[in-house]
């Protein structure tokens, strides 16, 4: 996507991505949050934060969700007790 992709969907100037890019100035957390919809990725993933994960629970009801992070539980449990 180019500069003024980015800015016609987020509704700013070409020049206010320019200036994230080159490290001018930061996005605000809204921009932080439309971009990562915009591109599918976490927040976190546009931060830099590397110890963390997200997966799409969109359609799955509350039970299944809780398996997940049931299973999610039992995988960390388990590596500790590795180490």
């Amino acid at each position: 996507m180019t500069q003024a992709e980015i800015a016609r969907r987020l509704g700013i100037s070409r020049s206010g991505v320019n200036a994230w890019e080159m490290g001018l100035s930061v996005p605000s957390t809204q921009y932080i949050v439309e971009l990562a919809r915009n591109y599918g990725v976490s927040t976190d993933y546009l931060l830099g934060m590397k110890e963390t994960s997200t997966i799409s629970v969109k359609g799955l009801s509350q039970k299944q969700v809780s398996a997940l992070l049931n299973i999610i539980e039992c995988f960390k449990n388990n590596d500790e007790q590795k180490n």
